[in-house]
């Protein structure tokens, strides 16, 4: 029986129309450092500052401390930017599903490579809220770890929150390689790749994982069907 489903945001949940892909670009670029795309999709996922360490670095450029966090500001200006033009939405038949997930007595966590201040307007724009009454069981960002994906601490954490024990009864469900490993690392039961994100199918099936679903939209059937 899976307790806890831990979904990754953007690409996985939610729609926000590669705007996450262009505002790291955008930080990065902006400093005269080029961003190779196979590079880009690689750091897709982990932590946003050390994607810009490591983007900074690949592209030939010193990631000191002081170049990454101007790097962060930019993105994060950016990236409110884009966001104000097209609103990020669900996904289709997410929000069902989160919804079927807890009523079937399955918690439901969301966690991101995105700090606190990217992460809440982003949540409260679409209404969904781990507060008491809120449609989701708890929410993890980067500024809850030492160290985001691919270490498996944000599950650990949402574990934390959720009360949950076993991470045999845990279900990881991402878009990009990172969430794939993360969920591994942290030895969930059910380690899930989507393909809402523009990963292709076979980049996800390289890594370690239980099975590759269209959509999220699709994880109750197996959970609550026990398919």
């Amino acid at each position: 029986m899976t307790e806890l489903a831990v979904f990754d945001m953007a690409g996985t949940t939610i729609e926000e129309h590669g705007a996450v892909y262009a505002a790291l670009r955008h930080s990065v670029e902006h400093h005269g450092v080029p961003v190779d795309a196979e590079d880009l999709q690689t750091w897709m996922g982990t932590d946003k500052r050390e994607a810009m360490h490591a983007l900074i670095r690949l592209g030939g450029g010193s990631p000191t401390p002081e170049l990454v966090e101007e790097s962060y500001e930019v993105f994060s200006a950016r990236l409110r930017a884009l966001y104000a033009e097209t609103p990020p939405i669900p996904l289709p038949g997410v929000a069902a599903a989160l919804a079927a997930l807890r009523a079937g007595g399955v918690r439901v966590a969301l966690t991101t490579g995105f700090s606190d201040d990217v992460a809440e307007p982003l949540l409260a724009s679409l209404g969904w809220s781990a507060e008491p009454g809120g449609s989701l069981d708890a929410v993890v960002t980067s500024d809850a770890v030492p160290r985001g994906r691919p270490a498996p601490y944000m599950i650990h954490r949402a574990m934390e929150r959720t009360g949950v024990l076993d991470v045999r009864k845990v279900l990881v469900a991402g878009d990009t390689a990172v969430d794939l490993l993360a969920g591994t690392n942290a030895g969930a039961g059910e380690v899930i790749g989507v393909l809402t994100g523009g990963v292709p199918r076979e980049v996800l099936e390289k890594e370690p994982h239980t099975r590759i679903l269209a959509s999220v939209a699709e994880v109750p059937e197996v959970v609550l069907a026990g398919a």
